[in-house]
C-alpha cells in the first residue's frame, strides 16, 4: 500500500507572556507569537491488514518516547468514535529533540489530524475537537503560519514575521513543563491585543519569555547557556521557547549563525546544535 511522507515541523515561541493563573481551571494563561521553522520529524504513514495500529518512532531523538504518547492518544480517540475505516502503519524519524520547548510530539499529532482531515476521514470540527482533546499547543500546528494564541484559547495567524536564521542549542537534559509553570511568579500585560495581522519587528526585538526566571532557577545551567550566547554581537537576540530547554539564538544570516556554531561547539561540548531558519 502507498506510504505518504509528512513533514511535521517545529514550532517555536518568540514572545511568551504569562498573563495570570486561571482559578478555576488551576491553568497559567498565556500569550503567545509563534511560528514554524525547517526542522521536521518525518511521518510515513501507510494501511495495513492487521487488527492494530503500529507507531513506531526511530532518529536520534527516539529514545524514552513513551508507548502512551500524543500519536497513540489521537488513533485511540479516532478509533472510539468508529473515524477510521482502516488500521495504520506509522513510523516516526524524531529529528525534534524531546522537552526541548518545539513541541515535537504534539506537531505529530497536529499533522495525523490534517492528514485524516485531507482524506476526509474527519471533519473541521471535529480536526479542532480532537487537537483540543490531545493537548493545547496541538491546534497551534493545524498550518504552519506564524499566529498569535491569546490567553481566551483564540488564535490569529499574523504576517511580516522576520524569516531570522537561528542556531537552536540544545542543552543534554529536558525541562519539566509542569515545573516550570507550578513555580512561575512571573506575569505580564497582554502586549497583543491590538495586533491585527502585521507585527511590528520592535514587538519580537524587544520581547520576552517570562517562562526563563523559572526554569533558570530550576535549571541553573541553561541560565549559564543563555548568558554565554548573549555575549554574542552578531545575534539579534537570544531566547528560551515555550518552556525549555532550548535556547534559540536569532540572525539576520545564515553566515552569522554558522560563525557562532563554529564558537560555541567548542564552549558547549554537551550541547546538541541545529542550524535553521524560520519559514
Amino acid at each position: 500500500m502507498r506510504v505518504y511522507r509528512i513533514n511535521s515541523r517545529a514550532k517555536i515561541n518568540l514572545n511568551l507572556n504569562v498573563i495570570r493563573k486561571s482559578k478555576k481551571k488551576k491553568l497559567h494563561l498565556i500569550e503567545s507569537l509563534i511560528c514554524f521553522v525547517n526542522l521536521s520529524d518525518k511521518i510515513y504513514i501507510n494501511k495495513h491488514n492487521l487488527k492494530y495500529h503500529k507507531v513506531k518512532f526511530i532518529g536520534k531523538f527516539s529514545k524514552n518516547i513513551s508507548k502512551k504518547n500524543t500519536v497513540t492518544k489521537l488513533l485511540s480517540l479516532l478509533d472510539k468514535d468508529n473515524a477510521l475505516k482502516n488500521k495504520y502503519k506509522i513510523l516516526i524519524k524524531k529529528e525534534i529533540p524531546l522537552k526541548s520547548g518545539m513541541g515535537g510530539g504534539s506537531m505529530n499529532a497536529a499533522n495525523l489530524l490534517n492528514y485524516f482531515y485531507k482524506k476526509k476521514l474527519i471533519n473541521l470540527n471535529k480536526l479542532k475537537k480532537y487537537s483540543l482533546k490531545i493537548g493545547s499547543d496541538v491546534i497551534l500546528g493545524l498550518n504552519s503560519k506564524p499566529k498569535i494564541l491569546f490567553k481566551d484559547g483564540s488564535i490569529k495567524e499574523v504576517k511580516n514575521i522576520k524569516k531570522y536564521h537561528i542556531l537552536i542549542v540544545k542543552p543534554n537534559f529536558g525541562c519539566s513543563t509542569k515545573k516550570i509553570y507550578s513555580s512561575n511568579k512571573t506575569f505580564s500585560k497582554s502586549e497583543f491585543k491590538k495586533i491585527k495581522t502585521k507585527i511590528d519587528k520592535n514587538i519580537i526585538l524587544n520581547g520576552k519569555n517570562d517562562l526563563e526566571k523559572s526554569a533558570f532557577n530550576l535549571y541553573p545551567a541553561l541560565k549559564r547557556i543563555k548568558n554565554l550566547l548573549n555575549q554574542n554581537k552578531q545575534a539579534k537576540f537570544v531566547r528560551m521557547t515555550g518552556s525549555g530547554s532550548a535556547i534559540i539564538m536569532y540572525f539576520n544570516s545564515n553566515k552569522f549563525a554558522k560563525n557562532a556554531l563554529k564558537i560555541y561547539k567548542r564552549k558547549l561540548n554537551k550541547c546538541f546544535f541545529i542550524i535553521t531558519k524560520i519559514i
